[in-house]
């Protein structure tokens, strides 16, 4: 478990009965002096290590002596709270600061950057940092995102009080671009977190930058990663696919439903579709090529190829019995089961409440709806929104010219159409409960 020590708002170089804290901001650029207060540098920067979960520690400081900068051990400083910075030792080594795998530079890598808060799904910006001692040292603990008001160019009296509000270090997650620390941030990345379509949202306001180190956390999940593909726009997916070598497109486009998988197939460049597809699991690839032969904006184009189906001599149990075991398919896609014949056709659709509701050993065609509301391939995307209001439905079964089950459309796959294409860049409304507690 990761140590906690308190965070809050007190000056620097105070005291409470939790330990002293020290604001970055206040502490860059403080001279530091040898053992008998000759001052020889200033401080340029302080370097924290990774350990784990833990919060950083500090292990020492970059020292700018004459023209350049130098290492100097944290236990070589016998009081960060103090001016100047003093050292405990004579011995100091002059050669020039080399930054080591692991070691993170609050000033150069995190003040003044963005880092992702958690809680809240969105990029903001390091305003100051706050350290914290506890048994084991100096440790970064919390981070404050406000940026502090100027007046005629001068820092307004907030800020000159030193006043801020810091939150915990563990609230965010670190978008430095500093490769060694991010190989170990990795296995702890707090992104995973969030839900396919938040991080989305980021990688849409991200920086190049950003978008390479936040794909580079959510890489390590592969299914995580899918689900994120299939909530992009299709450009930003097309162009965040088109980066990476055709195996890897392959392996991203093999965890997504077919047809989001079929969008962006039809957003790469011609060259490397066939290439991409002939890489493809033979199911997934079947799947998408009878996607691709639709148009985009029609049920076909847009519906998914999987969902349950039933035999219509099959009872309430081994409805559901069928729904228990589709655990690979999306939840929209498990709100109806399909009553079909020995051809394939249609002849009914049961909703999951009348399921429930029904007993176990009542045939499933009879708590079916047997005249259901349906489309065919050919319907324009637009027609089926209209049948979804006038229904009140969240889901419309696509059948051929014999009734036969082609795939379902979800309210979903109609809305991704139908609303403005400007819908992912519009601020996403908050529940009325989503600052509560929050006293920033």
């Amino acid at each position: 478990m990761p140590r906690r020590p308190a965070s809050g708002s007190a000056g620097p170089g105070t005291t409470t009965e939790h330990g002293a804290r020290l604001r970055l901001s206040e502490l860059l650029r403080r001279p530091v002096a040898d053992r008998s207060g000759e001052s020889f540098g200033r401080l340029s920067d302080v370097i924290v290590r990774l350990s784990g979960a833990d919060y950083p520690l500090v292990t020492g400081l970059v020292v700018a002596v004459g023209g350049r900068e130098v290492f100097v051990s944290a236990e070589q400083v016998s009081d960060p709270q103090a001016t100047p910075l003093r050292l405990t030792s004579a011995r100091l080594d002059l050669r020039r600061f080399d930054r080591r795998d692991g070691e993170v530079l609050l000033r150069a890598d995190v003040l003044g950057h963005r880092l992702i808060d958690v809680a809240n799904a969105r990029l903001v910006r390091a305003a100051d940092l706050e350290l914290v001692r506890d048994d084991d040292g100096w440790v970064l603990a919390g981070v404050d995102t406000r940026l502090r008001r100027r007046l005629f160019g001068l820092l307004g009296p907030r800020a000159a009080r030193g006043e801020g509000q810091f939150r915990d270090w563990h609230d965010f997650e670190w978008l430095i671009g500093h490769a060694g620390s991010a190989l170990l941030r990795g296995p702890f990345a707090r992104i995973r977190k969030l839900k396919p379509a938040q991080i989305a949202d980021l990688l849409e306001e991200a920086s190049r930058d950003e978008k390479t180190e936040i794909l580079g956390h959510v890489h390590a999940d592969p299914e995580l990663e899918a689900d994120v593909f299939e909530e992009l726009e299709e450009d930003q997916a097309s162009r965040l696919l088109g980066a990476r070598s055709n195996p890897d497109i392959a392996d991203v486009l093999s965890r997504m439903r077919a047809d989001d998988a079929a969008d962006a197939v039809a957003e790469l460049p011609q060259r490397r579709r066939q290439p991409v597809l002939d890489l493809l699991p033979a199911g997934q690839r079947a799947k998408v090529l009878a996607l691709l032969s639709y148009n985009a904006t029609s049920a076909g184009g847009r519906m998914g190829l999987d969902f349950v189906t039933a035999s219509t001599m099959a009872t309430v149990a081994e409805a559901l019995q069928e729904v228990r075991q589709a655990t690979t398919l999306q939840p929209e896609a498990l709100t109806t089961v399909h009553a079909v014949d020995a051809d394939g056709g249609l002849r009914g659709v049961a909703h999951l409440t009348a399921l429930l509701q029904s007993p176990a050993s009542a045939a499933l065609i009879d708590v079916s709806d047997t005249d259901p509301v349906r489309v065919g391939a050919d319907t324009d995307v637009v027609d089926v929104a209209v049948l979804m209001t006038d229904y009140n439905l969240t889901s419309i079964p696509v059948v051929d010219e014999q009734r036969r089950l082609l795939g379902v459309i979800t309210v979903d796959d109609v809305l991704e159409v139908t609303l403005p294409d400007d819908w992912r860049r519009r601020e996403a409304a908050e529940p009325p409960d989503a600052r509560f507690g929050d006293d920033q």
